[in-house]
């Protein structure tokens, strides 16, 4: 048992399976001295990650560069060598005779053949697409060969192969004395075509003949000629090979790509649709061009056509597991900093980390802490197999191939922690940018100003400094805006260039044959490796037959080498005059005679080299791919670079008239006939008590501080003011010039923030403005010196936002009920009231539905309305808008208008109604996580330009945007029927036992009490959307504590509650049909409110889904509403309603007769249990 935990511990993670459920152990002596290296590696990476990316990017580019377009395709460039030592490399040798039984037998090539063995050589002559009936040539017949007279040649029967239907090959055989076989391979170099007729080319008048392959010159080959080379050695390999290695082949071909395949699903799954796993790939592929360049230089062979056969099965075996899950630790982390900061946050503590550490630090550190160790493990373990393969010393490209792939891993290892990880990083930066950018766009759509959206989009990012405020300086990558990387990018384009320009200029000292001196040297390393040997019953099996027939006739035993077969095309013989041009050897690497600018010395064959290496296939190609990989990249980067981009012709926000209007009210230059009075220099004023203000945790106690004494300098002429405030220097005048200027008329009490560039000061001095305006002297004088808090806030995001003309602001206390279950998750339930028991009355509510199992909710509808009006003059024509916008084609038009202005909102419908000659629309939309009236209201807008311009209706008038057929902060029928907002109900199902030990009622007695009072009774009253006890007290709760429009308590405590006995336990649930909340805009963006909704977690935008953070939101308030109804209904079943105001709303202790002993209950629930739920006490109902 532990032999096999500890040898399958060495096993890779994918050959695990499932790993089984254990307790996280101690880590081993050995991890804990690697894993540091390795987070030191990934550290470096990621602090800098461009750099990292761009120089293995470049490296892997001169890998490319200085090997593989010089040695790994050469092959393809020449099918074979003319050369006789060429032919021989990949021969076969078979023997047969009597001490064989005359069964042909493989013998190793080059063993000396006994005296008494006849050695023969059997060639064989290809000539392609000589059969085929479209083709103009005609193959040579065997008399036309050039046969030397002192030769014995035999012709031999041709053996056809399974493709040769397909490619239409004519073959004529050979046979003769092996020693004679070089001058036939000489003789035959060229054959005549009988039907050629001769043809004037620029070397005079020639006819096309059969030429071998291999005795061409080759100068550097097009794109169509590499391409056609290695179309011909794939088909030899498709003749040779057996149809079982086909076969495996295919297979490992298609596991390779559904490899990729898996590797784009579960990036993918991981929220990458495309660049994880590119770059993945990316990652793996500069591995094996270093493993490639490794490997050559070591002098180990390698052969495209062993890396063909090789990399499907290394990349099936390997897979690409290690990154994935890598990139799962690494995301998951970086999610878990985040909450991790919230909460430390939330609790007013400092967050984890160092105050410069960023969420891409701690996400990678800690990914590489958590699987490091593991992925490394894995690394080694595989290495190792392969270097024990490279070392077995089995011929066939084997040992070859284990030694490049030990190599590719090794470099895919250190990739992954440099190179990846630096990937990594850039995603992470990257999704910082697009959450920045969504945040604020959808805030924009929602109506509030730029300036505001941009402040609550930078104070969401992860970019937090251990007290908690946004880092200035941190933007990229969390390292400061004066980074390094424009210097690096200068550095890398100055040094990029300058390496192009000293290649560029030793092009035309370099020697033609030095390109080919690598594969000439690594090919004299393993001809196993170079070229595979033939099968040579594929290749001339009736050959074979019939040289067997004569051995045997003739009783002499025979060796025959069966070489290579030559291939030949139809060509001029011209070709051949190349020879005298071309250098040295005459290699593959040698250059031909069409250089056109040789003539013009050094500088043309400057250019003539230039020109050629850009005809070069593979690296033509890896110049388009890498220019298509760099537009896209640069493209997309550039998009999240524009995202956080302000366009500085675009203002932060309209002018408002109305707004602007009721500003000028106040302190109005232009209306002297209501001067705020003259400058009244402040009088003593006795010493007032500090003013209660809840403040953070770091202030002193809960007080706030005394203002202090004013410093009474010399104030400055108020020409000198004027001046200065001509020149915007009003921030350096002090608190009592500013008030003067202000007093007459100088600086508009609205304009104070922009003016003084402090929102703290701004409300500080428009307190001692008012407190001294002659009209309100006698109610407002003390206003300056009030209790009304106005510091330690953060009124940055309330200008311009939430609030005008701002004063101070009013601490509300909050409370937490609960925990309750919702849907099978727990939640504390936020809720800012004066009204005491109203958090233990729901708490207790809370208590009972877990004790069912909790609350179970379903959101039946989700859509926001605005109902504008529009007038005709004629009935008859507001009788034909509503037919076209009933109609499909109106319905249409108007859903294109309304969608095109937001990438949030969406038209679900249109009602219409019509008064007169007025026409109601209500169109009803969703508005992701916003609460969304501004978002709608634009919508319309444009949605009713598009009906006058594009519908025939210019001649109506739009009446209002709003027509109240909304229907907004009001209560009316067509909200309780139609739904507004999200329409919710959520359920629970009681226990009769719990319903009498934590209620004090039973069943019967509490579905009774619902239906006379919440149905019955509000029936009476001609209740509408109000059949329940006190749901809008829940709802004004909760909407204060998470940032809600308080005004929408209206429509949105629309409630009917319903009771059943259902089987002896007490079935309640809520119907909620226009419950209107939001994440995002409003007040959800002020810091305390938006704690809340974080508590909740449901605060801002929902990552994948818009509009799922909204609506948990509005389950959630359900449920407590259905808490609060259970609560103070068995409260008045059980007649306990006035003892427990009386008992919880006193100043005066309780005696102990009146407070009940404790009862046991668990930690959770105990915490925020009132001492009212046991022994009667309960609490109080909407009176």
């Amino acid at each position: 048992m532990i032999a096999s935990s500890f040898s399958s511990s060495f096993l890779p993670t994918r050959f695990r399976g499932e790993p089984e459920v254990a307790k996280a152990s101690t880590p081993s002596r050995l991890a804990t001295t690697v894993t540091p290296l390795l987070q030191a590696l990934s550290r470096l990476a990621c602090s800098h990650p461009i750099h990292t990316v761009v120089v293995v990017a470049l490296l892997a580019s001169t890998s490319y560069v200085g090997f593989l377009q010089n040695s790994l395709f050469d092959g393809a460039s020449s099918v074979g060598r003319a050369d006789w030592s060429s032919l021989v490399e990949g021969s076969r040798d078979l023997r047969i005779g009597p001490d064989t039984a005359w069964k042909w037998q493989s013998v190793d090539h080059g063993a000396q053949a006994p005296v008494d063995t006849d050695h023969l050589a059997l060639l064989t002559l290809v000539f392609p697409d000589s059969l085929s009936t479209s083709s103009p040539s005609t193959a040579p017949l065997s008399h036309t060969v050039p046969t030397p007279q002192n030769l014995s040649i035999t012709p031999l029967p041709s053996t056809d192969n399974p493709l040769t239907a397909y490619s239409q090959d004519s073959i004529l055989a050979y046979s003769l004395p092996y020693k004679e076989a070089p001058e036939f391979v000489s003789a035959i170099q060229e054959i005549p075509n009988e039907g050629a007729e001769e043809t004037v080319t620029h070397h005079g008048r020639e006819k096309k003949m059969w030429i071998m392959k291999a005795a061409k010159v080759e100068t550097r080959s097009s794109l169509v000629q590499w391409a056609k080379n290695v179309w011909t050695k794939f088909v030899d390999l498709l003749k040779n090979a057996e149809t079982l290695d086909i076969v495996i082949m295919i297979l490992g071909y298609l596991s390779m790509h559904l490899t990729f395949v898996s590797l784009f699903l579960s990036m993918r799954h991981m929220g990458s649709n495309f660049w994880l796993a590119m770059s993945t790939i990316f990652s793996s592929v500069f591995a094996f061009l270093f493993g490639l360049v490794v490997t050559a230089k070591l002098g180990v062979p390698i052969s495209f056509i062993l890396l063909s056969e090789g990399l499907p099965f290394l990349v099936v075996t390997i897979g690409f597991e290690k990154n994935i899950v890598l990139t799962r630790a690494v995301l998951s982390h970086a999610v878990e900093f985040r909450r991790a900061q919230a909460l430390a946050l939330k609790s007013s503590k400092k967050p984890a980390g160092s105050p410069s550490q960023n969420v891409i630090q701690y996400a990678v550190q800690a990914a590489i802490k958590d699987k490091g160790y593991e992925i490394l493990r894995d690394y080694v373990v595989e290495i190792i197999i392969l270097i024990l393969g490279a070392a077995s010393g089995v011929q066939g490209g084997l040992q070859q191939f284990c030694f490049l792939a030990a190599w590719i891993l090794l470099f895919d290892c250190i990739l992954l922690f440099t190179f990846y990880t630096a990937i990594l990083s850039i995603k992470l930066e990257i999704n910082r940018i697009k959450r920045h950018v969504e945040m604020r766009m959808t805030l924009e759509a929602d109506g509030v100003s730029r300036r505001v959206a941009e402040n609550v989009a930078t104070g969401e990012d992860d970019w937090l400094r251990a007290d908690g405020q946004a880092s200035a300086d941190a933007s990229l990558f969390g390292r400061r805006k004066s980074s390094n990387v424009p210097k690096f990018k200068v550095l890398m384009i100055s040094g990029f260039v300058l390496i192009n320009v000293a290649n560029f200029c030793t092009i035309p000292f370099r020697r033609a044959t030095s390109l080919s001196n690598l594969r000439s040297w690594a090919g004299g390393l393993g001809g196993v490796v170079s070229i595979p040997p033939v099968d040579p019953f594929k290749v001339a099996f009736n050959g074979l037959e019939m040289i067997l027939e004569a051995a045997k006739a003739n009783g002499r035993s025979t060796l025959v080498t069966i070489l290579t077969p030559i291939k030949y095309e139809l060509e001029y013989p011209s070709v051949h005059y190349a020879l005298g041009l071309a250098g040295g050897d005459g290699g593959i690497g040698s250059r031909g005679s069409d250089g056109q600018f040789d003539s013009y010395g050094v500088g043309g064959r400057m250019v003539d080299s230039l020109l050629k290496s850009l005809e070069d296939p593979v690296l033509s190609k890896w110049i388009i791919v890498a220019l298509a990989l760099s537009v896209g990249l640069n493209g997309y980067l550039f998009n999240a670079a524009r995202w956080g981009i302000k366009d500085p012709n675009v203002p932060d926000h309209g002018i408002d008239r109305h707004e602007l209007a009721r500003a000028q009210r106040f302190n109005d230059t232009d209306n002297a006939a209501l001067p705020l009075g003259e400058y009244v220099p402040p009088t003593p004023q006795r010493t007032e008590p500090g003013t209660p203000a809840v403040t953070d945790d770091e202030a002193e106690g809960l007080t706030m501080t005394k203002a202090k004494a004013a410093c009474w300098a010399e104030q400055r002429p108020v020409e000198q003011l004027e001046q200065m405030l001509v020149e915007k220097r009003a921030h350096e005048m002090m608190d009592e010039e500013i008030v003067t200027m202000s007093m007459r008329g100088k600086i508009p009490g609205y304009a104070l923030e922009k003016t003084l560039k402090d929102f703290t000061r701004a409300v500080k001095i428009r307190r001692i403005i008012i407190s001294r305006t002659k009209a309100t002297a006698e109610l407002t004088n003390g206003l300056d010196r009030s209790k009304l808090p106005y510091e330690k806030y953060n009124w940055e995001r309330v200008f311009g936002a939430c609030c005008e003309n701002v004063v101070g602001y009013l601490p509300l206390p909050v409370g937490v009920a609960g925990p309750l279950v919702i849907d099978g998750q727990s939640y504390f339930l936020p809720m800012a009231t004066t009204e005491g028991v109203l958090v233990a009355s729901t708490s207790r509510g809370c208590k009972a539905i877990n004790s069912g199992g909790g609350a179970i909710t379903v959101l039946t509808a989700d859509g926001m309305t605005r109902g504008p009006c529009i007038s005709f003059e004629t009935l008859e024509r507001a009788g034909a808008a509503k037919v076209w916008l009933d109609s499909e084609t109106g319905q249409a038009t108007m859903k294109k208008a309304f969608n095109s202005t937001s990438r949030f909102a969406r038209l679900q419908s249109m009602r219409t109604a019509l008064a007169g000659t007025n026409l109601y629309i209500r169109f009803k939309t969703t508005t992701g996580d916003a609460m969304g009236m501004n978002m709608i209201s634009k919508g319309v807008e444009h949605a009713l330009t598009v009906m006058a311009t594009e519908g025939g209706f210019a001649d109506m008038c739009i009446v209002s945007l709003s027509g109240n057929f909304c229907i907004d902060k009001k209560p009316a029928a067509i909200n309780w029927i139609d739904g507004r907002g999200k329409s919710v109900v959520a359920e629970a199902i009681i226990p009769a036992e719990v319903v009498k030990g934590v209620l004090k009622s039973d069943v019967d007695s509490l579905v009774e009490l619902n239906t006379s009072k919440n149905l019955i009774g509000s029936a009476m009253a001609g209740s509408i959307g109000g059949f329940n006890a006190h749901a809008a007290n829940i709802v004004a709760a909760m909407f204060l504590a998470t940032g809600q429009d308080p005004a929408q308590v209206v429509e949105s405590a629309n409630c009917i509650t319903i009771m059943k006995n259902l089987h002896g336990s007490l079935q309640i649930s809520v119907s909620m049909p226009s419950l209107e909340v939001g994440t995002l805009g409003g007040g959800t963006i002020l810091e305390p409110q938006s704690a809340m909704l974080d508590m909740l977690g449901v605060r801002g935008s929902h990552p994948t889904n818009p509009g799922d953070n909204a609506r948990r939101l509005a389950r959630i308030i359900a449920a407590a509403v259905l808490a609060g109804e259970l609560s103070l209904c068995s409260a008045l079943a059980a007649g306990h309603l006035v003892k427990a105001h009386m008992q919880h709303n006193r100043s005066a202790a309780p005696s102990r007769t009146g407070t009940p002993a404790p009862t046991p209950r668990t930690a959770g629930l105990a915490m925020t249990a009132a001492e009212g739920g046991h022994k009667g006490v309960a609490p109080r109902a909407k009176r």
